[in-house]
């Protein structure tokens, strides 16, 4: 019986990919991977391209996900693709769908997952989980993400800023993940919360990639050089 599966792989790193991720993507018959639009290649695809085997010929399916707020966008988009990865493994294709991570942390799958659920719920599905980009950042800064009864906070791209001073006010570690855009707006903001100058405040970029930048400072010492704009970029602030 054809199957579809869902491979975390990882914040870039092709040799952080686990021995399950590579043994499900080999053993396919069709990769899907998302791409936001169909001018841009697929960042995830690009992480396993090596270990591709490129005798077996797989097909490769690259799904749209446009880069919108537009709630009935995105859930065309959603019905949409689900479609086309769930016929194709009722025509009797093993499904790969590689994601970036893991597929349960703010990941496309999460859609996909829902939509083929609720209108073929007789297809065999599963799950390989990924490394986060969380945890490769706290290996290479030398970071605890948490320790003892510390709280911790993850927050996504695009975050309502006015709801951020009050979760800093209660955590200890803050997360703030894609969307170097938005970093220079929550300085203040965490300053604001009791968040002192010795503060730890480390940035990354590009994580696992030939780009990578990590840069780790104190709060005190931010300033706009240090910042980035990019959107593969992650924060992590630790209070002193």
């Amino acid at each position: 019986m054809a199957e579809l599966v869902c491979v975390g792989c990882g914040p870039g790193d092709p040799e952080l990919l686990t021995v399950k991720a590579v043994n499900a993507i080999n053993a396919a018959d069709t990769i899907m991977c998302p791409a936001s639009n169909e001018d841009r290649p697929s960042i995830v695809l690009s992480i396993v391209s090596d270990i591709i085997d490129k005798s077996k010929n797989q097909e490769i399916v690259r799904l749209i996900f446009p880069m919108t707020k537009d709630k009935d966008v995105l859930e065309a988009t959603w019905k949409k693709n689900a479609k086309i990865m769930a016929e194709k493994v009722l025509s009797g294709k093993n499904v790969v769908y590689i994601t970036i991570g893991d597929p349960y942390l703010y990941s496309t799958w999460i859609y996909m997952h829902r939509e083929i659920k609720a209108n073929y719920p007789e297809m065999k599905i599963s799950v390989v989980p990924g490394i986060v980009s969380i945890f490769s950042f706290a290996s290479k800064i030398g970071v605890s993400v948490a320790e003892g009864a510390e709280k911790v906070s993850v927050i996504p791209s695009c975050y309502d800023l006015t709801t951020v001073k009050e979760i800093a006010r209660n955590s200890e570690s803050m997360i703030f993940l894609k969307d170097g855009r938005y970093f220079d707006q929550v300085i203040q903001i965490l300053k604001d919360a009791g968040f002192p100058d010795s503060s730890i405040f480390a940035i990354g970029q590009d994580l696992g990639t030939d780009h990578e930048i990590i840069r780790k400072m104190t709060l005190g010492e931010v300033n706009d050089d240090t910042l980035t704009t990019k959107y593969f970029s992650i924060l992590v602030v630790k209070r002193a």
